[in-house]
This record gives structure tokens, C-alpha cells and sequence, in this order.
């Protein structure tokens, strides 16, 4: 993934954005990234480059261009740009590394895609075969071999042309081999058998490009005609040409029901829809006899229409003595089996021999007497009569010149004259006189011509001549020359191996040396899961591009966490994803067993790792590291009373301990008038045994005055501070005046204060006589005094 900042428009391809900059006075030289990009990627342009492709530095602009001095920036304004381009970086970065740990650990996703995709590809060719099914009762073993052509059709990289070694997409045009059923792409196959009727025709240059020549099939070497050449895209029954993409179809298919005749041809045809591969078995009910006629005719399906009653054969034998006895079988019987005795030809032996060979012949000679009575047949053991003397009627000599009719009991004298037959050399003849036996050799000296033509020489006539001259004509794979001693032109085929490497890169070419192209590589490969249980067959060369199959088999891998056993997942390439199973480890403070899922190999994120200078340094290490992280703290929840006892909550286990629940203690203070108003702690028991509400050595103490209300009339304070029980009399004096209004006296306020009318009235008298003189009604007067 590349940043916006090095993406600029226009410039796709491998050769577009490279740039050199010339050698400013600095002496930085900067290049462009061009090479190396994804497909689709636009040409990269270097800090500090030009879009045009072109690099350049501050330095040299300022200095050999007369606008230099505008194209230069502060130096605020450029390393904020520089700033902005390396979070632009960091962010891609951070990206490209969440992407690569969702793919690498998480593949639910993925699973559910090819789920879908199985799906998808079962109804497809559920459908092709609807057709067939419904005439075999849902019977699919006859099917087995088409199934796997058309799941290989759906199969990423199973379906491969053998000549270019690529895989072939659905919107290509493919061409199919009647033999083989191996498709290739339609340019590579016209090439092909282009180039194989030049090479072939190039041979004899005659009839160069006049003759029909074939030209066979890559794979299988089934030869077609010249006219048979594909020019047009069909689909793979033959009816339509250039067939739509369809997703709901076989790829290549046109949909329509195939047709094809059966093979071997039984008058029906095939009821598949348009299909990759051959043709199943013809599904049709017919009905037929047995082998050998002798059973009732029977309902069979057309493509096992012939069958056996297991019943003997009976039909005689080519002996003529004996019936066949195997069960009832096709074709001719066997020959008999049996043994019996038998004469020879001539009748001289009797040999144990088999009923099926009456006629043999011994190994003794004839030994009859001829005709002429002088002499025996020579011949071994034969058929009919034995024929005439060989040595009665007129007889040649030795050389043929001169005729004799002599006795069969005479040998024929010689003639006298020269032999004159013609010698093993061909030219001269024997110059000895009639003999018998072979002629001589011929010893005539003579200038003969070597067997290339290019030397003479004197020598024997019986003598082959060989020069030691070496051909230098190339032989016909046109790469070797022949090398052969006194070649006479007709240079023999080329006899080294060809030894080129494949189009699959892994192999070298067989066959001898020859022209034009090799052919594909025989070779297949199984692409396997990682377990190895499910495989996809590939040609050779297409392992390294083929994803490999998916497995549905459990994954055998053990666990690399300390737990036993692995949570069920598939077979898959590549470490295994997280264990979320509970650690269940003990805890060693508490002894409880860790609840967190497995943490042994946590994924985390590297810290201090080296901070790139800038955007065009790459980073040397992972932005994330597995490692194995401590259990967490223990959260079991244990019930804890709080330090004042006025809550049990419960705590996780690693924060078990004197807590504080935060309310106000509350406890009766001594003062028995207020509570303690510090913040839940701790109260020391006193004596042994303290109540919940009474105040300890750790609650506040009361420092308040006496808030306790006073005896009406009392306007004094409590002289104590905050206490419990009564507040004591109040002892204040206070200044009175007496009733007649002249001295002032002092009484204490606790009596005025509990005093009742009279009380409080002998407390207002001075006792002294009052100096006023006042006419008092007799009642008043009485009251007074008490008399009332």
C-alpha cells in the first residue's frame, strides 16, 4: 500500500516515473520509484521530485533557474509538509498491519465467502446433471469422472493451458480436445498447431506448404486435419458460438442439454447439460439378452446392455470334439482346453499334447525313399508326398555355362570354362576357371571415391574407402551438426536429448533434439492442504500460483499454549489463530483458577521500537510481537465488610482488604449529642466489646460548645462543652432590681430561672423598708401578706 503523497497521475507500468536528477552542486542525486510496483499502481515520485518524473533539489533550482528563488518555501511551511507526509505514511502503515493480523488471525469471514461459494457451485452443477439423475433414480457413480472436469472447471487454477501455462479465466476463449478433454486458450492452440504444420512441412522443402500435414494435440498427441484448425470460440456441445458469460452456468457452457453421441455410439444421445469432459455412460433402459442367447431378455441400462447368465457356454469347439465349458462369455471361446495323444505330422511319434493344437511336427527327418530309389527325403517332418529327386533331370555346373544329363547317382563335372560370375563387389567378375564353392574376393586395385565425394584414392576393390572428414551439415533440429565421418548427405535425425527446461520450469524436455517448441510437461502435481488430506491435481509448473485447497478436516497441529488441546478449527496454513479458550491456570496469591481467555501468545504492539527519520526510511522491525502476557488480577468476588461495618459488598479477589465504603462513620460520639462525621475507617474495639454505633479512639472528637436548649429564661450558655446528660444549673448572677425600683441586687440565674411567682418575688425584696407611700386596697394587702 502506498501513500497518496507518492501516487501521481499518469505513468502506469514498470519504465514510467523512473528518474535520475543531475548532480547538483549539494551532491544529492535523487531517483524515482518506478520498478517494483503492484499492477494498477501509478509511478511513484520521490520527496522532493517533480511529477513530470523528472528529480530535481531545492539547490540546483535556485541556483540554474531564474524562478528558483519563488519555488522555494519557508522553512515552517516545509517541514510542516514534511510532517503531513509522514503521518500520511505512518497511517498507511498502521493500516497495511491491521489488515495482516485480520487476515492472519480472524478467517471466519473468508470461510463464510467459500461457503457461500460451495453453495453456489453445488446447485450449479446440480443442475447440469438434473437431467441424467432423473433417468438413474438419483444414481451418480457413473458420473464421477464428468463431476471432476466440471468441478475443476469452478477450481482456481485447475483448469490450466498446458501451452502457456496460465490459468484459464471464464471470460477467455478456450478450445477443447476431442481426445483428452484438456482445454487451452484459443491464441495459444492456433499458434500451436500453426507452428507444428510449419515444422513438419519445413522438412521436405519439395512440397513445402502444399501438403496436409496434421498436427497433433499438446497433451494426448491426437492428430487433426489441417481444416480442423480452431478458428471460432464454441462452447463445449458445439451449438453456440462465442457463448456468454453466465455466473449461474458451468464456466465455458452454454446451458443447453449436450447431444453428443454416446461413446461407443448405441444410437442415443447425452442428456448432461453442455459439459467439460466425456460424455457419462448412456443412462437409457433397454432391453437385451445374455451373452450366450440362452436367457430370457431383460431391463438394462443401455451402457450395460451386455451381459452374463453365468451359465455354461456349450457351442463346440474349434476341435470339434469338445463343448466350451467357462460361463457364458462375449467374443470367442477359448481355445480347449483339454489334453489328449496325438501323431505327428509324418506319424512317426505320439506325444500327451493339446486338444487345441492337433497338427505339430517331430523333430526327425523324413527318411523316405524317393522316387529314384537311390536316395531319402531330407526333409523333417511333413505334410503330403515327398516330392521328386532333387538331383534327377538335366543338371548346370557350378557356373551355370553348361547343361548335363547325368544319373541322380553322378555329380556334375565342371565345365572348364571361365566363372565369370559377377563378384560381391558389383563390377568385376571371377576370372577362375568353373568351380565349385564361393568365388574369391575381388582384389583389382582401383580409384575409388569416398562416401562423401570429396576424396580418391587407390586402393582394393573389396576395400570400403572412408575419408576422415566430418560432416558439417546441420542435422534436422537444426541446432547440432552431424559430426559423422565421411557423411554421403543423408544426415541421420538428431540424437541427443533436447534437454531445454519446460514452460513448468521444473523439468527439461525428454525427447530428442528437435525445431520449434517442446511439448508441455507430462508431469502433474498435487496441490495439498496443509494436512495433507485434501488435494487439487495441477499441471506442472502451476503449484506455485495455486492456492491451495480448502480443507475441511480439524487441525492436528498441537497446542503451543499450555492448555492440552486446541480449539476446533480447519486445517489451515500458517500459525494457528489465538487460543480463547479460559487459562484456567492457578493463581499463585489466591490459589483461584484464571477466568481470562489464553494469553500465552498475546499480540501486541512493539514499543520503542526506532522512529523513522522520515517517510522514505522503511521500518526493520514489526510493528507487533507475540508474547506471553501475566494473568490478570484475580476478579473473583469475595464478600469484605467495610472498616466501619456498615456494608458487606463484594471485592475482586486481588483488591481484598481493609476498604473504605466512602459513607460518614456515624457512631455516637461521647458527647452522646453528635456522630462522627470522618469518612468509613477503622474502630479499635475498647474493653473488649464495642457496639456498632459507639465511637472509638479513631472517631472525631466533639469540639463543639453545649447546643443543649436552656431552662426558659436562662439567656446563658452551657459553661461546658458538648456533654452528655444534663447541661449543670447555671450559676451566672444576675443584676435585678428590687420592687421598689432603688437597689440593685444580684440573684443567681438558675434561681430565677426555677423559682415560681412567690419565689421570684421574695427574691425581688432588698428586705429593706420601702420608702413609698402607697394606699392599698385591703385585698392586695391581704395577698401579700399571705392571708387571702
Amino acid at each position: 500500500m502506498e501513500a497518496s503523497w507518492r501516487q501521481v497521475a499518469g505513468g502506469r507500468g514498470r519504465a514510467r516515473g523512473r528518474a535520475t536528477a543531475a548532480p547538483s552542486g549539494n551532491g544529492i542525486h535523487l531517483r524515482g520509484a518506478g520498478g517494483g510496483r503492484e499492477k494498477g499502481s501509478v509511478g511513484a515520485v520521490p520527496f522532493g521530485a517533480s511529477p513530470g518524473g523528472v528529480a530535481t533539489s531545492a539547490a540546483s533550482g535556485s541556483r540554474h533557474s531564474p524562478a528558483g528563488s519563488q519555488a522555494l518555501q519557508t522553512p515552517a511551511a516545509s517541514e510542516l509538509m514534511s510532517q503531513k507526509k509522514f503521518e500520511e505514511i505512518k497511517k498507511a502503515n498502521q493500516a497495511a498491519a491491521r489488515k495482516l493480523v485480520e487476515e492472519h488471525f480472524s478467517s471466519s469471514s473468508e470461510e463464510e465467502g467459500d461457503e457461500d461459494f460451495e453453495g453456489k457451485q453445488g446447485k450449479i452443477v446440480a443442475n447440469t446433471f438434473i437431467t441424467y439423475t432423473t433417468q438413474t433414480d438419483g444414481d451418480t457413480r457413473e458420473l464421477e469422472r464428468t463431476k471432476q472436469y466440471v468441478n475443476e472447471a469452478f477450481q482456481a487454477g485447475a483448469m490450466t493451458c498446458l501451452i502457456c501455462i496460465a490459468s484459464v479465466k471464464r471470460n477467455q476463449a478456450v478450445w477443447s480436445c476431442s481426445g483428452c478433454f484438456c482445454i487451452f486458450h484459443m491464441p495459444c492452440i492456433q499458434k500451436w498447431a500453426k507452428d507444428s504444420e510449419f515444422l513438419v512441412s519445413s522438412v521436405t522443402d519439395d512440397d513445402f506448404g502444399k501438403r496436409d500435414y496434421p498436427w497433433p494435440c499438446p497433451k494426448c498427441r491426437f492428430e487433426y486435419k489441417r481444416s480442423e484448425t480452431p478458428s471460432r470460440y464454441y462452447c463445449y456441445c458445439g451449438k453456440v458460438e462465442d457463448p456468454p458469460l453466465d455466473p449461474w452456468l458451468v464456466p465455458h457452457s452454454c446451458g443447453q442439454v449436450c447431444e453428443r453421441e454416446f461413446k461407443p455410439s448405441c444410437g442415443h444421445k447425452c442428456l448432461l447439460l453442455c459439459h467439460p469432459g466425456p460424455c457419462p455412460p448412456c443412462p437409457k433402459m433397454v432391453t437385451t439378452t445374455c451373452y450366450c442367447k440362452k436367457a430370457k431378455p431383460i431391463p438394462r441400462r443401455c451402457s450395460a446392455k451386455e451381459w452374463s447368465c453365468q451359465l455354461p457356454c456349450g457351442r463346440k469347439l474349434l476341435c470339434g470334439q469338445h463343448k466350451c465349458e467357462n460361463p457364458c462369455h462375449a467374443g470367442s471361446c477359448q481355445p480347449c482346453p483339454r489334453v489328449s495323444r496325438q501323431k505327428c505330422v509324418c506319424g512317426k511319434k505320439v506325444a500327451e499334447r493339446s486338444c487345441a493344437s492337433p497338427l505339430w511336427h517331430c523333430d526327425q527327418v523324413c527318411g523316405k525313399t524317393l522316387p529314384c530309389g537311390n536316395h531319402t527325403c531330407e526333409q523333417v517332418c511333413h505334410v503330403g508326398a515327398c516330392g521328386e529327386c532333387p538331383r534327377s533331370g538335366r543338371r548346370f555346373c557350378p557356373c551355370q555355362k553348361s547343361r548335363f544329363s547325368l544319373p541322380c547317382t553322378e555329380d556334375v563335372p565342371t565345365c572348364g570354362d571361365s566363372c565369370d560370375k559377377v563378384l560381391e563387389c558389383g563390377i568385376h567378375r571371377c576370372s577362375q576357371r568353373c568351380h565349385r564353392g564361393p568365388c574369391e574376393t575381388c582384389r583389382q586395385e582401383v580409384e575409388k571415391h569416398c562416401r562423401c565425394g570429396k576424396h580418391t584414392k587407390r586402393m582394393p576393390c573389396h576395400k570400403p574407402y572412408l575419408c576422415e572428414t566430418k560432416c558439417v551439415k546441420m542435422r534436422d533440429c537444426q541446432k547440432h551438426q552431424c559430426r559423422r565421418k565421411c557423411c554421403p548427405g543423408n544426415c541421420p535425425p538428431c540424437d541427443q536429448n533436447c534437454g531445454r527446461t519446460l514452460g513448468c520450469r521444473n523439468h527439461k524436455c525428454p525427447s530428442v533434439c528437435h525445431r520449434g517448441s517442446c511439448y508441455p510437461c507430462p508431469e502433474t502435481v498435487d496441490v495439498k492442504c496443509n494436512c495433507g488430506n485434501t488435494k487439487v491435481t495441477v499441471p506442472c509448473g502451476r503449484e506455485r500460483t495455486t492456492r491451495p485447497p480448502k480443507c475441511r478436516e480439524q487441525c492436528s497441529r498441537p497446542p503451543t499454549c499450555h492448555h492440552t488441546s486446541q480449539e476446533k478449527h480447519r486445517c489451515h496454513f500458517g500459525s494457528c489463530p489465538p487460543c480463547h479458550q479460559p487459562c484456567q491456570k492457578v493463581l499463585e496469591k489466591c490459589g483461584h483458577l484464571c477466568p481470562a481467555p489464553c494469553h500465552d501468545q498475546a499480540l501486541i504492539k512493539q514499543t520503542g521500537r526506532h522512529q523513522p527519520t522520515g517517510p522514505w526510511e522503511q521500518p526493520s522491525e514489526p510493528a507487533f510481537i507475540q508474547t506471553a502476557l501475566p494473568c490478570p488480577p484475580c476478579q473473583v468476588p469475595i464478600p469484605m465488610e467495610c472498616l466501619g461495618k456498615h456494608e458487606v459488598s463484594p471485592l475482586p479477589c486481588h483488591a481484598v482488604g481493609p476498604y473504605s465504603c466512602k459513607r460518614v462513620c456515624g457512631r455516637i460520639l461521647d458527647c452522646q449529642n453528635h456522630t462522627c462525621m470522618k469518612e468509613c475507617h477503622k474502630v479499635t474495639k475498647i474493653d473488649g466489646c464495642t457496639g456498632k454505633n459507639k465511637a472509638g479512639p479513631e472517631c472525631l472528637r466533639c469540639e463543639e460548645g453545649c447546643s443543649k436548649s436552656r431552662p426558659l429564661g436562662c439567656l446563658h450558655p452551657c459553661i461546658l462543652p458538648c456533654h452528655p446528660g444534663e447541661c449543670p444549673p447555671c450559676v451566672q448572677m444576675l443584676r435585678i432590681k428590687c420592687h421598689c425600683k432603688i437597689t440593685s441586687l444580684y440573684v443567681e440565674c438558675r434561681k430565677i430561672t426555677t423559682a415560681d411567682v412567690n419565689e421570684k418575688n421574695l427574691l425581688s425584696c432588698c428586705k429593706n423598708q420601702c420608702p413609698k407611700e402607697v394606699l392599698l386596697e385591703p385585698l392586695v394587702l391581704l395577698d401579700r401578706l399571705g392571708l387571702s
